[in-house]
C-alpha cells in the first residue's frame, strides 16, 4: 500500500508540474509599463474629450488626422460606460507594417459588450489607436 500511495503522490507531482510547464506564456504577458500608461492616458483623454491630450503622443500622421468631431463621436459612445468603471487585460503584441501593435480587453461595470483595443506604436509615438 505504501508503494501505491507513493506512486499516486508521484503522479499527481508529474501532472501538476507538467500542466505548470504547459501553460501558456501569454497568460503572464504584460505590455511594457510606459505602453500600458500611454493605452491609459488615450482612455483618460477620451473621457475628457480633449484633443491634444489624445494627440500629444502620437506622430505627425497621427495628429493631423485626429479632429475634434472624431473624439467627440468616441467620447459620445463611450463616456458614460468609462464613468461607471471598467478594466482593462493585455492580450498581446503583434507587429504589423513597422509598428508594434498592443491589444487590451476592455470590461466595462455595465455588463454590456466588451471593447479590444488596439495601440500602434513606432519609435515611441502612436501611430493609431482603434477601439472595437
Amino acid at each position: 500500500m505504501c508503494l501505491t500511495s507513493s506512486l499516486a503522490l508521484m503522479r499527481r507531482q508529474i501532472i501538476a508540474f507538467t500542466f505548470i510547464m504547459l501553460t501558456p506564456l501569454a497568460v503572464f504577458a504584460q505590455a511594457p509599463e510606459t505602453t500600458e500608461a500611454t493605452m491609459k492616458s488615450m482612455i483618460s483623454a477620451i473621457q475628457a474629450n480633449s484633443l491634444p491630450d489624445f494627440v500629444a503622443q502620437g506622430d505627425q500622421a497621427f495628429q493631423e488626422g485626429m479632429t475634434k468631431e472624431m473624439l467627440a463621436s468616441i467620447n459620445q459612445s463611450l463616456a458614460s460606460r468609462l464613468k461607471q468603471g471598467y478594466a482593462t487585460t493585455f492580450l498581446t503584441r503583434l507587429n504589423q507594417q513597422g509598428f508594434a501593435v498592443y491589444t487590451w480587453k476592455m470590461e466595462f461595470k455595465d455588463g454590456n459588450d466588451d471593447v479590444l483595443i488596439f495601440l500602434a506604436l513606432k519609435d515611441g509615438k502612436i501611430g493609431g489607436f482603434w477601439l472595437r
